[in-house]
């Protein structure tokens, strides 16, 4: 990929964003079940992934040449079920179903019923631990492929995500890039009462990790992070970044109650307008 971004390639990003979070309220709102606001929180770093950073093709999900994804906080599969279906791994139609008897998008990810579905997750805290290993593997075969794995940041309060983070700087795994979407609010509320994580670039920086620091929502600023991780050598990259629970939707933005509940129909309304679908 070329690492200098015109304006019109951002604004191009950013408008593929917008349609990843259309989709995402639709599928969530006719399931009446998933998860609206860490989806939404991490679209801008998940679609820059799939659409301006990795090395994939949809219509040959095994190509070994590929590049990794490791969706490691599961509970947003709406984001990466989006994601797939606009790349062209499936049909957009599924996402209809969503969590439905017989669909296989289920309410976490599983590779053994979706192409492009690189591991099954949903339990918090493992996915950097299988990031590693993959990582660690494509080294041995002397592979070129990168490793891209997506924490939340109240998924950090687990004990093996720091046991991983000690692994990668060992191992010096610098083809494996992990993302921490900080927006600050967990489940149960804020991070910082449930338990605090900050400082957590600092952290990252003391398990030997490059630590790049942004906007979560700026094209900008993850395009040059995605950019600086695959030029550092000797160490993985961690790129912290900073993002609003429930991005793009106003009435639903930094509302801890929106990690696990879904839009109406009304509020779907009032979101497409946000966003500029009318829905219809």
């Amino acid at each position: 990929m070329e690492t200098l971004m015109r304006s019109a390639d951002v604004r191009s990003l950013a408008d593929r964003a917008r349609n990843v979070r259309i989709e995402i309220l639709k599928m969530l709102t006719a399931s009446g079940s998933g998860h609206t606001g860490g989806s939404l929180s991490a679209a801008d770093l998940v679609t820059a992934l799939y659409f301006y950073k990795m090395n994939h093709r949809p219509k040959d999900p095994s190509w070994q040449g590929r590049d990794r994804f490791i969706l490691s906080k599961g509970h947003a599969a709406p984001l990466l079920y989006a994601v797939l279906a606009l790349s062209g791994y499936f049909d957009k139609t599924l996402l209809g179903n969503l969590r439905q008897v017989g669909c296989p998008l289920q309410g976490h990810p599983s590779s053994k019923l979706i192409e492009g579905v690189e591991v099954s997750t949903g339990s918090l805290g493992q996915g950097l631990s299988i990031a590693n290993g993959i990582a660690l593997g494509l080294q041995l075969d002397k592979s070129s492929s990168r490793v891209y794995c997506l924490m939340g940041d109240g998924e950090t309060q687990e004990g093996q995500v720091w046991e991983a983070a000690m692994s990668a700087g060992h191992y010096m795994l610098d083809n494996l890039c992990a993302i921490v979407d900080v927006n600050g609010l967990q489940i149960d509320g804020k991070c910082s009462d449930v338990m605090k994580v900050e400082p957590i670039a600092r952290k990252w920086e003391s398990f030997n990790w490059h630590v790049f620091e942004i906007n979560g929502h700026n094209m900008e600023e993850i395009t040059k992070a995605l950019d600086g991780a695959e030029k550092i050598k000797g160490k993985p990259s961690v790129i912290v970044a900073r993002t609003v629970k429930s991005k793009g939707v106003s009435f639903f933005e930094g509302k801890a109650e929106y990690h696990g509940l879904t839009p109406t129909k009304e509020e779907l309304e009032r979101a497409l307008l946000e966003l500029g679908e009318n829905g219809k």
